[in-house]
């Protein structure tokens, strides 16, 4: 169904290049038969209330496949400076002419359209917000997303200087209870099972794309609309796949 004339623009923007420090490359490593990146931008666009997806990504040669693998799947690109992702982001979102950003990570090939879907429709239906995400320390990590309006990016990528401002987009905004309206996280109707907490379905080390890549081809030839729910049934299946990529610890903020 269309949209009403004045309703916001939403866009989500998801960030990809080539030259991750963990696992170079990662983005366009193959599962089922396709790149993540293909899997995750696919995923994204099936999210309920999105008007359009676009790919952030670096202006760097190493990134033309990248921009190449984007494209075929009919998705806009924007290119920018590799070490300020915050003015990618606003950059992308100046050119998809955003009024509402949904941001995402390219390294979450399982994120789940339709609890991004929910995360949108949180933000709309309640109070005003400035500021709301999914609860990654509830939910499997690699299903992450915030939204936030473009006019408060903006004014983050004409203020923020603290470096990792500039790297992870959207501190300038969280950092700042004070000033911006933060909503509270979303978290999972029911908790999860004690040996699925914890659970990493994000790309930054060998032991990640090996489980997600198990986890695609196990789940994708029956159901290619699978949910986040759908791979915790896969893991107690097979239980022997949960401690995969136990060891991996995510890479904080600095």
């Amino acid at each position: 169904m269309a949209k009403p004339p004045s309703s916001q623009r939403i866009v989500a923007i998801s960030q990809a290049r080539m030259t991750s420090t963990r696992l170079p490359g990662k983005v366009l490593m193959p599962a089922a038969g396709r790149p993540l990146l293909a899997h995750h931008l696919e995923r994204l666009s099936r999210t309920p209330g999105l008007d359009a997806v676009v790919l952030a990504t670096t202006v760097n040669a190493s990134d033309d496949p990248v921009v190449e693998c984007a494209r075929g799947l009919g998705v806009t690109v924007f290119r920018g400076d590799e070490q300020d992702v915050l003015g990618r982001f606003a950059g992308a979102a100046a050119l998809a002419g955003a009024d509402l950003v949904v941001r995402v990570t390219a390294d979450c090939p399982l994120i789940d359209p339709a609890l991004v879907g929910r995360l949108i429709a949180a933000f709309q239906d309640g109070q005003p917000l400035d500021y709301l995400s999914i609860d990654s320390t509830r939910y499997p990590r690699g299903l992450d997303a915030e939204i936030f309006p473009r006019r408060l990016l903006d004014e983050a990528a004409a203020d923020a200087t603290d470096p990792a401002e500039r790297e992870h987009v959207t501190p300038y905004l969280y950092r700042r209870p004070d000033r911006f309206r933060l909503g509270t996280a979303l978290v999972p109707d029911l908790p999860l099972e004690p040996e699925l907490e914890g659970q990493r379905w994000c790309v930054d080390e060998p032991a990640d794309y090996e489980l997600v890549r198990r986890l695609l081809e196990a789940l994708l030839p029956a159901n290619p609309v699978f949910g986040w729910q759908d791979c915790c049934k896969t893991l107690r299946d097979h239980p022997d796949w949960v401690d995969i990529n136990r060891s991996v610890r995510q890479k904080s903020l600095h």
